[in-house]
Parts: C-alpha cells; sequence; structure tokens
C-alpha cells in the first residue's frame, strides 16, 4: 500500500489530465479552469477518502468497502463539477468514474511494484 503523499501524487498525476482534457474539450472550460477543478476535487476528496479507508486496509472486506468508497467519491466529484462548472450534466458522472478508475487501477499497479 502507498502512503498518502505518494497515494496522493499518483492520484493527482493520473486524474488531473484526464478531468482537464474531458472538461477542456467536453465542456469548453478553459484550461485554467479545467485544471483547477481538477485539483480542487481531488483535494476536496482524497484526504476524507483516505482517512475513511485506513481503518480497512488489510481486511477481507475492504475491497467491496473501496468500491462503494470510490462510488461515493465519484458522485461527490461530479456534483462538485457541476457547481464549479455551473452545469447539470450526466456525463460528469461518467468523467468521474472514468478519471477515478485510472487513479485506482495506477494505485494497485505501483502498489504491487
Amino acid at each position: 500500500m502507498l502512503r498518502y503523499p505518494a497515494a496522493l501524487a499518483l492520484t493527482l498525476a493520473v486524474e488531473i489530465p484526464v478531468y482537464a482534457a474531458a472538461l477542456r474539450w467536453g465542456w469548453t472550460a478553459s484550461w485554467r479552469r479545467a485544471v483547477l477543478g481538477a485539483l480542487g476535487v481531488n483535494l476536496a476528496t482524497h484526504p476524507l477518502l483516505w482517512w475513511l479507508l485506513a481503518p480497512w486496509t488489510g481486511r477481507e472486506a475492504y475491497p467491496l468497502v473501496l468500491v462503494f468508497a470510490e462510488l461515493v467519491v465519484c458522485g461527490a466529484e461530479a456534483a462538485l463539477l457541476a457547481w464549479w462548472l455551473r452545469r447539470r450534466d450526466l456525463l460528469l458522472a461518467v468523467l468521474a468514474v472514468a478519471a477515478n478508475a485510472a487513479s485506482v487501477l495506477a494505485g494497485f499497479i505501483f502498489a504491487s511494484v
């Protein structure tokens, strides 16, 4: 398992480009607004997610808890982006799932190395 600073850095390195590109080209946000939105949603959700998952690490239920927690994070990030962009769009939820799935996969890869 990665330590928190490494996990946050990996999450930001993976999710910011995913979010920023999609928000720039799909929602026509400026690059600055897209990057700040991506950074903001991650800084709002990542510390809380990490803190809530910590007691479950190494337990049999961890995979199920992780999936549930990530789905909650996706919903929160989509809602924050909708507020940030002042747009209601269900595709923001799809974007949040894609960005978070990419960072979870990256986390599994780096943790196994």
